[in-house]
């Protein structure tokens, strides 16, 4: 009796098994070799409905991240700029306490002008000119300051105004990068530093998620729990919904790193679109996250969660 029970599991094993094969197609060898790519179109954060609103998080309207709750803070002197190695960002100049510096895409460089005035400057605190200098890797040359409409000096970088932002806290943080879609940190030659190549899908370890998957730009991805793996993937997110969260387009196996190779194929939407998906789930990313390394997504309508590299819902219950 017991040899027949033993029988019946094996058999209902491979079938799952089975099952399991056959969900996400046939294989990964005739996966397109394509970056990932947004397949939906950024909309505004909406109210919640299909699980799909969330609150906005900075850089939303006035494209300087102000949200009425920063104080003023003193204008520290700039000291010894230095030049440290951001594993996105590349090279980041800094301050002389370790401050990221930033500059404003509504500014202008030559000749320099600052247009970040009352409560901007408050976010973003204009650096003063009067004790900067340059540090190793960065040529004084390109130091210079211009006068602010209030009369004091402020630092520039290859022409551009630099600034501190209220919410970088600690030597090294970025929290400013691409806020408002207007911020960035300056590199050393006063250009904008931006993001590393990544791969069309790879990992990144955030401070409360853990270890959790972002694409090529380097934005987090997320799973919808009413989406479906098995016995095939089905996305149940369209509509207002996909707009909200964009759908992650076809990426090569051989474009990603870090993540579970199990499943990890596209399948092709309703609407004829092919779709990306990690150990056979469906994968999207927020319009509500304005920058790399946001995760304003997680846990929305307590349906859309951040994927692990397993492609697990982090913290799902």
């Amino acid at each position: 009796m017991k040899a027949s029970l033993r029988s019946a599991s094996m058999v209902v094993g491979a079938a799952a098994v089975l099952a399991l094969t056959t969900a996400c197609g046939q294989g990964n060898t005739t996966t397109p070799a394509a970056a990932a790519q947004n397949v939906g179109a950024t909309a505004a954060v909406g109210d919640g409905s299909n699980g799909a609103g969330a609150t906005a998080s900075t850089g939303a309207g006035n494209g300087y991240g102000a949200d009425g709750q920063s104080t003023a803070s003193p204008a520290e002197p700039a000291g010894e700029l230095a030049v440290v190695d951001n594993p996105d960002l590349g090279k980041v100049l800094t301050d002389g306490s370790g401050l990221t510096l930033y500059r404003f895409d509504a500014d202008t460089a030559n000749p320099p002008k600052s247009n970040c005035d009352g409560d901007c400057a408050t976010t973003w605190p204009p650096v003063p000119a009067d004790d900067a200098t340059a540090g190793a890797g960065i040529d004084k040359a390109l130091l210079g300051e211009v006068t602010r409409a209030d009369g004091t000096k402020q630092l520039t970088v290859g022409g551009w105004p630099a600034y501190r932002y209220a919410k970088d806290v600690n030597a090294g943080d970025v929290n400013g990068q691409g806020v408002g879609g207007k911020w960035y940190a300056l590199a050393p030659t006063g250009k904008k530093a931006t993001l590393a190549s990544l791969p069309g899908l790879s990992t990144r370890k955030d401070p409360k998620l853990g270890e959790i998957i972002v694409d090529k730009n380097g934005m987090t991805v997320y799973r919808f729990l009413k989406d479906k793996a098995w016995p095939k993937s089905v996305s149940n997110c369209t509509g207002a919904c996909l707009e909200k969260w964009p759908a992650v387009g076809p990426v090569a196996e051989s474009d990603t790193k870090g993540v579970k190779k199990k499943g990890l194929m596209p399948f092709t939407r309703p609407d004829g679109v092919k779709q990306m998906t990690v150990n056979c789930w469906p994968i999207y990313t927020f319009s509500g996250d304005k920058a790399a390394g946001d995760t304003n997504g997680q846990g929305v309508g307590g349906t859309w969660y951040a994927v692990s590299p397993e492609g697990k819902p982090v913290g799902a219950s």
